[in-house]
């Protein structure tokens, strides 16, 4: 029974890294005032890209990464355009470009024949002689790269968008955009940096679900964690630090699964299989339950911008 508990947690960073960088690129999106939805769709170009730049360009695992990132940068230019161009509804656009996704993805996956093959991973860091502690060892210091990494950009991103003016100015399109715009501040330009930034998180989540947690692409991969993330953001009311927590909790529901499965407990399978949207629900209601609390959510959030006419 220690073993379990230990392999558990030793496994769940691994799978909570996912949610977490998906949750703080949605953040910084929306607190730009863009309600964003793409998450699972540009997670899955991410996987894609950094499974194919593998298996096609043989480069190494932490290159296919930035791969990942810049391919989800790319797709996210689309959404832009549309949310803050074009002014679509921010919800149609978010939803559009997932299913867009979903069907790039499946199509150059399919024809490229990248379906289901065994692709190089990153080696798990052996923090010697911290990772010989008895039990807190194996769960903290024999992490994969990525793990340790994602840590260090919650601290960049948070130190970005509250101590710097850049992350000032992000904020304020987020909260007043025609007070934004009054100040000389280009709503358009800051929001879309806003997106392409966030997206670049959710493609680095994506191609680590590819590259380094499963190491193969199988179509339709992300399983709905970038919905999950979606709901991680109201959960942690539009803050970096809560939604690394809410995270670390969805991350360890995951990662019971197959150690369930694997101690022989007669669970039934696709009640397993529920457990992680069950608890989204679950955390959906409480959040409803307090909505009564301070919230962070930024004041303009969906609000497409439309600068008046000065005379």
């Amino acid at each position: 029974m220690n073993d379990f508990f230990i392999n558990w947690l030793a496994s769940a960073p691994v799978t909570a890294v996912p949610y977490a960088l998906a949750a703080l690129g949605l953040i910084l999106s929306e607190r730009s005032g863009v309600l964003n939805l793409t998450a699972e769709g540009l997670m899955l170009v991410g996987a894609l890209a950094g499974a194919g730049a593998v298996l096609s360009l043989h480069v190494h695992p932490a290159l296919a990464l930035i791969i990942a990132m810049a391919a989800a940068s790319l797709v996210s230019l689309l959404f832009a355009g549309l949310v803050v161009v074009l002014r679509v509804n921010q919800v149609i656009a978010g939803l559009a470009v997932v299913f867009f996704c979903q069907g790039l993805t499946g199509l150059i996956g399919t024809v490229a024949g990248w379906q289901n093959k065994q692709i190089d991973s990153l080696p798990s860091l052996n923090i010697w002689p911290l990772s010989e502690i008895p039990v807190i060892g194996r769960i903290f210091f024999m992490q994969d790269p990525i793990v340790y990494l994602t840590i260090a950009i919650f601290f960049g991103v948070n130190y970005v968008l509250f101590r710097t003016m850049l992350g000032l100015r992000i904020r304020s399109v987020g909260e007043n955009p025609a007070a934004a715009d009054a100040a000389g501040v280009s709503v358009s330009l800051h929001r879309i940096i806003a997106i392409v930034a966030g997206s670049c998180l959710i493609g680095l989540a994506g191609g680590y679900i590819s590259v380094v947690s499963v190491k193969l692409w199988v179509t339709g991969m992300t399983g709905g964690r970038g919905w999950i993330a979606v709901a991680l953001v109201v959960f942690a009311r539009w803050a970096p630090w809560p939604a690394l927590w809410g995270a670390l909790l969805f991350g360890c529901i995951e990662a019971v699964i197959p150690r369930i499965a694997a101690a022989g407990i007669a669970v039934p399978q696709y009640l397993m299989l529920m457990t992680p949207y069950l608890a989204t629900i679950a955390v959906m209601v409480w959040v409803g339950y307090r909505q009564s609390a301070v919230t962070r959510e930024p004041g303009a959030l969906g609000q497409p911008h439309v600068r008046e006419e000065r005379r």
